[in-house]
């Protein structure tokens, strides 16, 4: 893993498997020529956190989505990268497919509690140069699981937690909750999934102009991104639950 800095050359092609979810998404078969590092980048978690007294932390994955029909190269970066052993950092992802990069911590001390590293994700154009995307994650190092755990957060695993909640209070409530007993979706969780697939196999504004339904039933690629973000976050949901 290299230091925080600009991207010079391209990376091996790394083991791939689909992305969750399923369903065909029309999107530009090609690069959109927008601004640089405008394209939007589809990681989670957007952020990580290590305690020191629990081992099972100091190695977590970042899994990055690709949604688009046309292939991504990608590569992430560090603020600190002696701090850090990242396995395939670096590498191509094909259309509708998804990576898991593994991130240990290597340097678990006292005087790294409490310091915030940054992970930067640059997406580029397979087999050119040009910046397309990024995304920030940001690390820390805690001492100990505890409140700081919720402070932590990001607005994405947020969410994920309020759906499981949602999910367990749907089945009973917490205080009726069977120890032991495996939890199953609910009827929210499924209901947003369903809600995403819909949207994704609606047509997509001028690009499909061949269909019959009427336009406002034709979506926006950014609508379709946002959709398509929010499966993969359910999907998440229910395969833990």
């Amino acid at each position: 893993m290299q230091p925080l800095r600009p991207e010079r050359a391209p990376g091996p092609m790394v083991q791939r498997r689909p992305s969750p979810g399923g369903s065909p998404i029309h999107f530009p078969r090609e690069p959109p020529q927008i601004g640089e590092g405008r394209l939007p980048v589809f990681v989670f978690p957007t952020a990580l956190t290590f305690y020191a007294d629990d081992q099972s932390t100091h190695k977590q994955v970042l899994t990055l989505y690709n949604p688009y029909e046309f292939p991504l190269r990608f590569k992430l970066l560090c603020t600190a990268p002696k701090k850090y052993v990242v396995v395939d950092s670096e590498g191509t992802i094909r259309p509708h497919c998804c990576v898991d990069i593994v991130v240990r911590h290597a340097d678990i001390a006292p005087s790294q509690q409490g310091i915030r590293d940054k992970f930067r994700l640059n997406v580029y154009e397979h087999g050119q140069k040009r910046l397309i995307g990024q995304k920030d994650i940001m690390a820390l190092l805690l001492a100990t699981a505890g409140r700081e755990e919720d402070e932590s957060k990001t607005d994405e695993e947020r969410m994920v937690a309020a759906l499981h909640r949602q999910e367990l209070d749907s089945a009973g409530g917490r205080s009726q909750h069977v120890r032991g007993r495996p939890s199953h979706p609910g009827f929210v969780i499924i209901a947003i999934a369903t809600c995403c697939i819909l949207v994704l196999t609606m047509p997509t504004h001028l690009l499909d102009k061949g269909s019959r339904l009427p336009d406002y039933l034709h979506l926006t690629l950014n609508q379709k991104l946002v959709a398509a973000y929010i499966l993969g976050l359910v999907t998440m949901v229910i395969l833990r639950s």
